[in-house]
């Protein structure tokens, strides 16, 4: 999946929020950690790193969504050999926290106002993590 095509789910995924641009995504995409991981209508955005693996990103297209998609891009990353996942989520997306939640993950921090909406107002960020066996 190119940049822009990544580029052009984030946003049509995330429109309250600023999306990342195709700039971003290829810059990511350069470093030797980062793995896009893609269906039709959507990817995920993954850092692994010494067994500890981080979800970046994960995106699914609004036409595309309550197929499935999310849920097999997150399976699919947390089949990668690794012995920790983490991921940060706005507290405000329930149907990401009840994905997140209905696999494992289970919420270890909370960061005050770390997204900002394009309304301006401020959002906590909650960070959620689980341990695996696969490392």
């Amino acid at each position: 999946m190119t940049p822009e095509k990544l580029a052009e789910i984030h946003a049509a995924a995330f429109q309250q929020d600023r999306s990342w641009s195709a700039q971003e995504f290829n810059e990511l995409l350069c470093s030797p950690f980062v793995t896009v991981i893609s269906e039709r209508g959507g990817f995920a955005l993954t850092r692994l790193i010494a067994g500890e693996a981080e979800l970046l990103t994960i995106a699914v297209d609004p036409t595309h969504q309550n197929q499935g998609i999310g849920r097999r891009l997150l399976n699919r990353w947390l089949a990668f050999d690794m012995d920790r996942a983490f991921l940060e989520v706005a507290a405000d997306n329930a149907a990401a926290r009840h994905l997140y939640t209905s696999t494992g993950f289970q919420i270890t921090a909370t960061r005050r106002g770390y997204y900002q909406r394009k309304d301006g107002a401020a959002v906590d960020a909650l960070i959620l993590t689980i341990d695996l066996t696969l490392g």
